[in-house]
């Protein structure tokens, strides 16, 4: 037998024994002493997914249906096709009478389904929507009942500035801002601003609040509460305020408390062109190129585009005659008479008092016209003239005792106003405070 030779020195050699013998015994002396270590059994983690709460249910729990009306659809028809039978239905409409009404369907409205997940095929839930602003819930197991529930309503406060580079209408949709606000605009500038002259580089600025449901569907806008337009290279500001609060009078007022609001609009229909202007020394190709006078300012206009008084008054005449078509005038005062020509139909009768902005009837092309439009006559002191080069009477101004009120309620608002950049990469929308004026569950 061979003994295998180590080529280590002696010393290192009886080093590494001891070394060794040290440490079997200590760990023979730690595994006695040591417990004897227990498995543990994993288990597997099951993640529960946060609650989607919806109509009053987690959706979670159900499979979901989403559908829409269809012509020929009733509420039974569409239960019966889900596999509740006709007896059921009965209590269930007996159930929600008086409740909620489902006896008119609309065609291409939506509604939801909700089916248990289980074995039974019926819907637990029938959920109707015909608008944004609310929902009809009708549960169909458990306890039968029906409700209509409003939702909840957010009035959000924005900014918004733009530059014209056509129209008002044009601008607000390239600018991906609601294209109500154009009529709220020209509601605020109707007695200060031409907007049938706006000019390429008119630029605007406007602090608005704008209600939603479902934090992203607009319902419409609420109010402007300030603005400032700038109209060729001319500077006019308007905020809101309430003159008088007797009688709840909310007007708009300039920079200096002055009413922005005048006696008379400047025209009777929105955001048409003028398609002939005033003129005593028109010539018409029809007549021989003769001089025809036109006292009247031509509105062109689609078919049935509302005409509303331009200011408030009595009526005088709403006839028809073969040279005006269906017209109406009105009486404003001992010195003011305005005349409405060619409408397709009249709105109010003789005798009636109209307020400024009321509809006294609608774009038509009665009688001999080039095409539709409302031909609108002005009268001063029984004398026809020029409505755009007369200076209207403004409306009641601010009281001397309301100017400090007004100033310091407008102070923050031309600020922020100011503050607001024409810079091409400004967000034209802003959020810049929220409001809840409606929380209905």
């Amino acid at each position: 037998m061979k003994l295998a030779v180590s080529y280590f020195p002696l010393s290192y050699s009886k080093t590494v024994l001891f070394c060794g013998f040290l440490a079997f015994t200590l760990s023979l002396a730690s595994s006695c002493n040591a417990p004897t270590p227990k498995l543990v059994e994993e288990k597997e983690v099951v993640e529960v997914p946060p609650p989607k709460m919806k109509y009053g249910y987690d959706l979670n729990q159900f499979q979901v249906v989403y559908k829409k009306i269809r012509r020929g659809d009733t509420f039974g028809a569409i239960l019966e096709a889900n596999g509740i039978d006709y007896p059921q239905v009965y209590e269930i409409l007996q159930a929600i009478k008086g409740k909620v009404k489902v006896n008119r369907l609309q065609i291409g409205k939506p509604y939801t389904l909700l089916y248990s997940q289980d074995s039974i095929p019926t819907p637990y839930a029938f959920i109707y929507e015909p608008g944004v602003e609310s929902y009809t819930k009708i549960q169909l197991r458990d306890s039968l009942f029906g409700e209509k529930v409003s939702k909840p309503i957010r009035t959000v406060e924005l900014q918004a500035a733009a530059t014209i580079e056509s129209s008002l209408y044009e601008t607000m949709i390239k600018s991906g801002l609601n294209d109500q606000l154009t009529y709220y605009l020209a509601d605020v500038y109707a007695w200060t601003i031409d907007f049938f002259r706006l000019q390429k580089g008119d630029r605007f600025k406007v602090i608005y609040t704008e209600r939603f449901v479902d934090d992203s569907i607009s319902i419409g806008i609420e109010e402007i509460k300030a603005a400032y337009f700038e109209h060729n290279g001319k500077p006019l500001y308007a905020f809101k305020f309430e003159s008088d609060s007797l009688v709840g009078s909310v007007d708009y007022f300039d920079a200096n408390a002055k009413n922005l609001r005048r006696a008379f609009l400047k025209a009777p229909v929105k955001f048409s062109r003028i398609s002939s202007r005033y003129n005593l020394r028109r010539r018409i190709k029809f007549y021989g190129n003769r001089i025809k006078p036109h006292r009247g300012t031509d509105f062109a206009a689609s078919v049935g585009t509302p005409i509303m008084a331009t200011a408030n008054g009595t009526i005088e005449k709403a006839s028809y005659s073969r040279g005006n078509g269906n017209y109406v005038t009105i009486k404003h005062n001992n010195i003011y008479q305005t005349q409405y020509l060619h409408m397709k139909k009249r709105n109010v009768r003789v005798g009636q008092y109209v307020k400024q902005g009321d509809i006294i009837g609608w774009v038509g092309m009665t009688v001999l016209t080039a095409g539709p439009h409302v031909c609108y006559r002005f009268w001063k002191y029984g004398k026809q003239v020029d409505p755009f080069k007369q200076k209207l009477p403004a409306a009641k101004p601010i009281s001397e005792n309301l100017k400090n009120q007004f100033f310091t309620a407008i102070e923050s608002l031309k600020y922020d106003l100011e503050c607001i950049p024409f810079e091409p990469d400004f967000l034209n929308t802003k959020r810049i405070a929220d409001h809840h004026d409606t929380t209905q569950p």
